[in-house]
């Protein structure tokens, strides 16, 4: 399908892959940046938002523990604790001139006890109301941060009020809620209310009670100063109830949204909660951020911007966009270079190769290049001479080989002939009853026949004997009968595969290098077994054994490399090395032939050959 689209040429293939790999860079490289800037876009403005909520949590951890520890002292001071238990009675202030007018003094050095802890305190500026009264509550002290008189709510009617039963006793804060300041109402500060028990100095019961009124100043101060976005939103919450920061003041607010998803991993602290929101009334999802105040059961949360996220976006865009330009003109003078430096040499390569197809073999200097072209130019003029010169060469070896045809066919014999005139001095013999010449005409004809129509490199070990046994004929007349050999081997072996002519060359060695340096009645032997090798292959072993003079170790190495001389002429170019080579060629380094010789005794040589048959057999 493909075929017909891709260009054949390999300039429109240079410009189809370039285009195809710019593009695909600039795809992927978009791709995956635009992914990784999302995702540390959205990291970062969390992480940033987290840690700005974070400062604001701990300024107001830490101001609310500085007030509680104020409140916690006058829990347990024993001045307040003295002047509760000298007022239970009190309905009023003492005279001076009444009998117990010592009682004021004790005021007065409570008061200014008090006071002192008061502006001591850090973060005393976000406490504007305290008050310490017996139970009967009518002799009581104050400070407050205001010149105002009490206006709003009496002593006595705060202690009865349900929102102070229910926070009365809880020092931590815990169930105390945001409420606008019972003492000063309608003037829109909203205070946090806290309420505790007094003991008594020398008794663990209740003497009186001490309330505190803890200013919405305490977090509207660091919230004022916290960056926000437009379509950003900071939230309160404070007893369960939610409060909206707008405009620098705390407002009731129901929350709108639901939540969608966690993002566990991408706060700093463990305890922020990072969260995907969606508008109960329809909309993009969000992101909420929140971090608990101290262990109050409080927390500053803020709805992330979306046009924040939405405006870097779009920096991020054109970035990439800008990066992916840059990739499309990078490929594009990539593609230049490639036209230029691959796709113009190319061109005129071609146009060399067709002048010569077409018989100019002149050189063309232009080609050769100082590079791989160049190479390939300056290969296509050496091929271009050698055109030239092998076709002259051809065309005078044309001419000599006719030459030569008609001078075979002037001495061309049929070999036939040859048989055929062997075969008439055979039975000119016979009649005359020359029964030696007879016979040895007999060995020289089948032998030669079996040369000349040899087609097969190997044979079957009944014929391979059997050319040697022709041999071994003619040789035995010419030493007068004073050699003999002998065959053994088991009638199963006669069909197993040999190489042509191996062991004619082991005979001949054996006859003139062996028995007839040695002047004695020469006896040769060849003997054929089969074996397993130790993994299992089956093996042809044949050995060639005479008892001539021997061999040392020397000339043992010089037959197997192939320096010894042959003296026969009829076989001179088929020797012991050759005879090994061939074997090693054909079946493997690990068979040939082995000698083994004892000078002036005998001489052992041994063919090594995998078992095969003519049939097919293999052991």
């Amino acid at each position: 399908m493909l075929r017909p689209v891709l260009p054949k040429t390999i300039r429109g293939k240079i410009i189809l892959y370039t285009t195809a790999v710019t593009c695909s860079i600039a795809i992927f490289t978009v791709a995956v940046c635009s992914f990784v800037f999302q995702s540390l876009l959205k990291r970062n403005q969390i992480q940033s938002a987290e840690y700005s909520l974070r400062i604001i949590c701990d300024n107001t951890a830490g101001d609310l523990e500085n007030i509680l520890s104020f409140y916690r002292w006058c829990s347990f001071n024993t001045d307040i604790a003295a002047y509760l238990d000298a007022f239970q009675d009190q309905t009023r202030m003492p005279g001076i001139s009444e009998k117990n007018s010592g009682l004021r003094s004790v005021a007065l050095h409570t008061y200014e006890r008090l006071k002192e802890e008061y502006y001591n305190t850090h973060s005393s500026e976000y406490i504007s109301r305290i008050l310490l009264s017996p139970l009967n509550s009518c002799s009581y002290m104050q400070i407050c941060d205001t010149t105002s008189t009490v206006t709003g709510i009496s002593v006595q009617e705060l202690t009865k009020e349900t929102w102070f039963q229910e926070i009365f006793g809880d020092g931590n804060l815990d169930r105390s809620a945001l409420m606008e300041d019972p003492f000063l109402p309608g003037n829109g500060s909203l205070i946090l209310p806290a309420a505790a028990p007094v003991s008594g100095r020398y008794r663990s019961s209740q003497a009186g009670w001490i309330y505190m009124s803890i200013s919405d100043r305490l977090i509207l101060d660091y919230l004022k100063s916290f960056p926000m976005e437009k379509d950003s939103a900071l939230y309160l919450t404070i007893a369960g109830q939610t409060w909206l920061y707008e405009d620098d003041s705390l407002h009731p607010f129901t929350p709108s949204f639901e939540v969608t998803d966690t993002l566990k991993d991408h706060a700093f602290h463990s305890k922020t909660t990072v969260s995907t929101v969606r508008p109960l009334q329809g909309g993009r999802e969000r992101t909420l951020i929140s971090c608990p105040i101290g262990d109050y059961g409080w927390s500053v949360s803020l709805l992330l911007s979306q046009s924040f996220m939405e405006a870097q976006s779009a920096l991020y865009i054109l970035i990439l966009l800008g990066i992916a330009v840059f990739i499309l003109l990078v490929g594009l003078f990539l593609l230049f270079l490639l036209n230029r430096s691959i796709g113009c040499p190319v061109h005129l390569l071609k146009e060399r190769i067709q002048a010569v197809a077409g018989g100019d073999f002149s050189p063309d200097p232009s080609i050769q290049w100082e590079n791989e072209f160049g190479d390939i130019g300056r290969g296509i003029n050496r091929m271009s001479a050698d055109l030239s010169a092998l076709i002259g060469k051809r065309i005078q070896d044309e001419k000599e080989r006719r030459d030569l045809e008609y001078r075979i066919l002037q001495s061309q014999i049929n070999p036939h002939f040859l048989y055929n005139t062997l075969n008439s001095i055979k039975w000119m013999a016979s009649i005359q009853g020359a029964s030696g010449i007879s016979e040895m005409t007999t060995a020289l004809a089948r032998l030669l026949k079996s040369i000349s129509k040899g087609a097969h490199t190997r044979i079957t070990l009944r014929e391979e004997l059997a050319l040697v046994k022709d041999y071994f004929l003619i040789q035995q007349y010419r030493y007068g009968g004073s050699i003999t050999l002998s065959c053994v081997a088991d009638e199963s072996l006669y069909q197993c595969l040999i190489h042509r002519f191996t062991l004619q060359p082991l005979v001949e060695n054996a006859l003139f290098h062996g028995i007839e340096p040695k002047g004695c009645v020469g006896k040769i032997e060849i003997t054929a077994r089969s074996e397993t090798d130790p993994s299992g292959r089956g093996l042809l072993l044949v050995q060639v054994r005479d008892n001539g003079v021997g061999m040392d170790k020397d000339t043992i190495k010089k037959v197997l490399a192939g320096n010894e001389k042959p003296s026969a002429d009829f076989f001179r170019q088929v020797g012991i090395s050759n005879v090994n080579q061939r074997i090693r060629y054909d079946c493997g380094p690990e068979y040939g032939i082995s000698i083994k010789s004892v000078p002036g005794e005998y001489t052992c040589m041994t063919i090594t050959l995998p078992y095969e048959t003519a049939q097919g057999e293999i052991l």
